[in-house]
């Protein structure tokens, strides 16, 4: 594990190091440049709060193809019978702020906090970080958020107050854009996501897919 210093935006090549467990390196800052050089290197942060920066690139790298995606018949329903409506990039920082504010189900705690959102908005603002919300009634009910690389959507991190509000969010998102997204980065595994059909693949696959995309 190498040791990130605040004042040189660099990682190590992840295609050339590949520790156990996928963690890369540690330290460094959360800033716009360190945080964008990262994700286009297939490298993204995740850690406890109040500890040090950690930097992960897992080898196999959980993701999922748009045209295999899964939809069960309840899912399907619920689209149909128009249960929410979708929207994108209408309230990111809100969406990051849910996120932040509900532990994923096999994590304790949250990840997110105030100095990682504040960079993400900034990314946002420069049209590389995006948002999709799920309204019911007009309120926001789930959402989720990554960052675009090219043909690649990273994801990051998602919510529901009501339930199936994301899982309908992230069917309608792949849905609209899956003749323009190649891959969708899932990053860790999770039931949830497999259940849509997102599977593992190598991380080699996975940065060979992300360097092409970084060059078109």
């Amino acid at each position: 594990m190498v040791l990130l210093q605040k004042d040189r935006i660099s990682f190590p090549d992840p295609s050339h190091y590949n520790p156990p467990g996928g963690l890369l390196a540690y330290g460094g800052d959360l800033s716009v440049e360190r945080i964008r050089l990262a994700y286009q290197n297939g490298i993204f942060p995740w850690y406890n709060p109040g500890e040090e920066i950690l930097w992960w690139c897992p080898d196999p790298r959980f993701v999922l193809y748009p045209d295999e995606l899964k939809v069960s018949k309840s899912m399907r329903k619920i689209l149909r019978d128009g249960l929410f409506t979708f929207s994108e990039n209408k309230c990111f920082r809100e969406v990051m702020g849910h996120c932040m504010k509900t532990p994923r189900g096999d994590q304790d705690g949250t990840w997110l906090n105030e100095e990682l959102i504040e960079t993400f908005v900034k990314l946002h603002e420069e049209g590389l970080a995006k948002s999709v919300e799920v309204w019911q009634n007009e309120k926001l009910v789930g959402g989720f958020y990554g960052i675009q690389i090219g043909n690649v959507f990273c994801g990051e991190s998602m919510f529901s107050t009501v339930s199936n509000a994301s899982k309908a969010g992230f069917i309608d998102f792949v849905f609209r854009h899956r003749d323009l997204i190649e891959l969708i980065d899932c990053q860790i595994h999770s039931d949830h996501l497999e259940s849509l059909g997102a599977r593992m693949i190598s991380k080699k696959e996975y940065l060979r897919i992300l360097k092409r995309n970084n060059e078109s």
